[in-house]
């Protein structure tokens, strides 16, 4: 996800001026350019060329009028998109003549307030002019934990408004000092209208409290580090949010980190001192390097590699079972004063750092919240005194094996960054799903996504859920005339907009067809031709009422129709069953006709009690809905080889069956296949997994092992990709497949179907901007929605109404 800066910003420019004489010139530029040192750069840049004027932020950008010389005014305005600053996105630059008035000078005027449109960049890492500061003793802001300039430092997570001045952020109570206030005000300094600018005199203050005792200033992180070498679980203030942070390489403080957050065997996070410490925890490429040390930020996930001998190793609960680690640098001055400076006592050199909340509950952010966090979570709080106006969890990216991003969980250093959009579309939002929830604003040809939300799971998440939509509403100034929301009937994320409608309309999107078309959107496809496409994921509510999540569709933006699916099974219990695969392989099992003999590692987990209950379950049918989830078939082969009987989290299973599968990847031999039957009533293609786990059960009893037998999979499903998207591709001459849902997490499976289907011709949709999980739902949702307000203005068309793509329509093509 590279900054997003067009090449040729869209312009709208009044009449030619002529090359000579004196003219001005009103220029209005939009984007992300408030935060970053636009005004700054704009008043450098007209003392550099000798023009008069002024510039000032207003509601919808940056406002500049310039006069001078004619060809000075043009050369002007080009540089203000050419030799813009680093962190800003110019997206567009408006461009009036006036009548020219003389004056001398060039001066920054009092932001405009009134309404309109601008974006705040995202949070941005320690810049390294401010490392540097902060590591000099020479400096007066050395060691300071806040240090920040126009390059760097706390954007989205403390505005409260627009224009972006200080007064909307929450440095509002932190009044200048003196020396602030000459660098704030003087236009050669790099700080000239950074906004959190603050120093150890003026601005907030660090303390690090342990029971009814308190360090203060240099003292805190000092007493910090020794408690984090004592085996103590911190909880620090970041910048969207707390983190519990503890010692990685301490077994116990893991464990008990781990059993505090009842987090199960989620993998936790890790930052490392430095780059040179991050190569010596995994095996870094380049390109995750860079990403690590970037502006940006996030964790990157580095993939485990067999033979890699760690210099710094790892307690075995940081990420039991993951194929990946997640790595992080210290993006904040106060991480690095964590990690401590040249001459401090050393400390760990890596720590556990996750989101100090318990499971299912939003990020804590409040610092009376973070006081009250009982001891097995906290045995001490790092905090200070700057409010965080909007909770932001740290990113979490994929470097793939050609260079490019996969985001999996996209918030601190993207958000509020806009998406751009392959058509226009009224105000609009879109809701998303329930886990791993994200919602989306959009208008014109732009979209916002939100941060990480987390799961829809109880009240506090839903109240957080409302606030960030109130907030993000606030900064874009988009007024949403059109709802979209997934179709499950219990979704919370649906409920509320339909509480929140006002009379507005409110279309209900299927859950994959809403994968798809974030893919397309993802990729710029404008939804002229359809795709064909791949979802694959744990739940989505499908037409018929049965759990989707293993589907092959014909789909645009106006519609979809259903082309192959995973044969149904029963799904015993329902969310029982996502939490125990071993029900969801002895019913796999069952409907592959293959005894529940007691070798088998599925069989072998279950009780007798249990087996016989699963038993008369499947029988009867009683509470069991039919399931076509791919995300539930690798949950029940996880289980049938042992790997996962009970999953403390969602997709757990199929993690740790990716990660038994990696080593025989390449060296598996002949994979397993699918069975193919048409529906007898004429509907879509049925794929069947019986000859699958028939292969895999009679591998399992021969020896074969269980990453042999992993790995065979993993080139089954692929293999069933290619055959069900050529198979549409002759019936229809769609040559082009999207890949989405959070099954193509797995980085083994999305690069094997992507091998394949790009080897046998066809053009390969993945995703880049957006997540291909539920994080990224909402922004096929606004989309799809947006088409059907479109087509159905005027003509009654019912709520969550599909239309089949053109494509669809015409039958088979030969």
């Amino acid at each position: 996800m590279p900054a997003s800066r067009p090449a040729a910003p869209e312009r709208a420019t009044g009449p030619a001026p002529v090359a000579t004489g004196v003219v001005r010139r009103r220029i209005v530029v939009r984007g992300t350019v408030q935060g970053v040192g636009f005004r700054p750069f704009v008043h450098a840049l007209a003392h550099e060329l000798g023009l008069s004027g002024h510039v000032s932020n207003g509601a919808d950008g940056v406002v500049t009028e310039v006069e001078g010389d004619a060809g000075r005014v043009g050369a002007f305005a080009e540089r203000l998109t050419t030799d813009a600053p680093p962190l800003s996105a110019v997206t567009s630059v408006v461009q009036h003549d006036l009548p020219a008035v003389g004056g001398r000078g060039f001066t920054i005027r009092p932001s405009r307030q009134g309404r309109g449109r601008t974006t705040v960049p995202p949070d941005t890492a320690l810049c390294a002019a401010c490392l540097h500061e902060l590591t000099d003793p020479g400096n007066r802001r050395h060691r300071h934990p806040f240090i920040n300039c126009t390059h760097c430092g706390p954007r989205f997570t403390i505005v409260t408004g627009l224009p972006y001045d200080r007064a909307t952020t929450t440095m509002a109570g932190f009044a200048l000092c003196g020396p602030c206030a000459a660098e704030y005000a003087d236009p050669g300094d790099r700080r000239f209208h950074a906004q959190p600018v603050a120093c150890p005199g003026c601005g907030p203050r660090l303390r690090l409290t342990e029971g009814p005792a308190t360090w203060e200033a240099s003292d805190a992180p000092a007493r910090a580090r020794e408690l984090l070498a004592r085996g103590a679980v911190l909880a620090v203030k970041g910048l969207g949010g707390y983190h519990l942070a503890c010692d990685a390489g301490d077994a116990s403080a893991v464990a008990r980190l781990r059993a505090a957050k009842e987090r199960g065997g989620k993998p936790f996070a890790v930052m490392a001192a430095d780059l040179a410490t991050a190569r010596a925890v995994a095996p870094l490429g380049e390109a995750e390097a860079r990403l690590l040390a970037g502006p940006r930020a996030p964790a990157v996930l580095v993939r485990r590699e067999a033979g890699f001998v760690p210099g710094v190793r790892l307690a075995d609960a940081v990420c039991p079972g993951s194929p990946d680690i997640a790595l992080m640098l210290p993006y904040t001055p106060l991480h690095r004063l964590l990690f401590a400076l040249p001459g401090d006592p050393p400390g760990p050199r890596v720590l556990v750092m996750t989101s100090a909340n318990r499971s299912g509950e939003p990020i804590v952010t409040d610092d009376a919240e973070a006081a009250a966090l009982p001891a097995p979570l906290a045995d001490a709080r790092l905090w200070h005194d700057r409010p965080i106006h909007a909770p932001c969890d740290d990113s979490v990216v994929r470097v793939r094996r050609d260079g490019s991003l996969l985001p999996v969980r996209r918030s601190r250093g993207y958000v509020p960054e806009p998406v751009p959009l392959p058509f226009a579309v009224p105000p609009a939002l879109a809701v998303g799903g329930d886990l791993k929830n994200t919602f989306c604003l959009a208008v014109g040809r732009s979209a916002w996504l939100s941060q990480h939300i987390g799961d829809l799971d109880g009240t506090a998440t839903v109240a957080a859920f409302g606030g960030a939509v109130r907030h993000l509403s606030a900064l874009t100034g988009v007024r949403p005339r059109l709802l979209a929301a997934d179709r499950h009937p219990r979704y919370r994320s649906a409920a509320w907009a339909r509480e929140h409608a006002a009379g507005r309309p409110l279309h209900l999107v299927q859950h994959h067809h809403a994968h798809i078309a974030s893919a397309m959107a993802d990729a710029g496809l404008d939804g002229t031709a359809p795709v064909i496409g791949v979802a694959f994921d744990g739940t989505g509510y499908g037409d018929d009422g049965a759990v989707w999540g293993g589907e092959v569709l014909l789909a645009d933006y106006d519609g979809y129709r259903r082309l192959a699916h995973l044969a149904y099974v029963p799904l015993p219990g329902g969310d029982a069953a996502v939490r125990n695969p071993c029900r969801t392989a002895l019913s796999h099992l069952r409907a592959a006709r293959l005894a529940w003999d007691a070798d088998l590692p599925c069989v072998a987990a279950c009780a007798a009690d249990e087996l016989r209950v699963l038993d008369r379950q499947l029988e009867r049918g009683v509470a069991c809905v039919p399931t076509s989830s791919m995300g539930r078939l690798f949950d029940a082969v996880s289980s049938l080889l042992g790997v996962r009987h009970r999953a403390g989290h969602e997709a757990q299973a199929a993690v740790e069956l990716e990660a038994c599968a990696a080593p025989a990847i390449a060296r598996c031999g002949r994979p397993y296949a699918f069975a193919s039957r048409a529906a007898g009533d004429g509907g879509p293609l049925l794929l069947d997994p019986a000859p699958v786990l028939r292969e895999a059960v009679a591998d399992l009893r021969d020896g074969a092992g269980p990453a042999v037998v992993a790995a065979r999979f993993h080139h089954a499903v692929a293999a069933a990709v290619l055959a069900v998207c050529r198979d549409a591709r002759r019936d229809t001459g769609v040559r082009t497949v999207a890949l989405s849902g959070g099954v193509f997490a797995n980085a083994l499976l999305e690069d094997a179907c992507t091998d394949l289907l790009r080897g046998d011709g066809f053009a390969v949709v993945r995703h880049g901007r957006v997540p291909c999980g539920d994080g990224g739902l909402a922004l096929g949702q606004v989309l799809i929605a947006a088409r059907a307000r479109a087509r159905g203005a005027g003509t009654g068309q019912r709520e969550g109404e599909t239309h089949v793509p053109g494509s669809a329509r015409q039958g088979r093509r030969h």
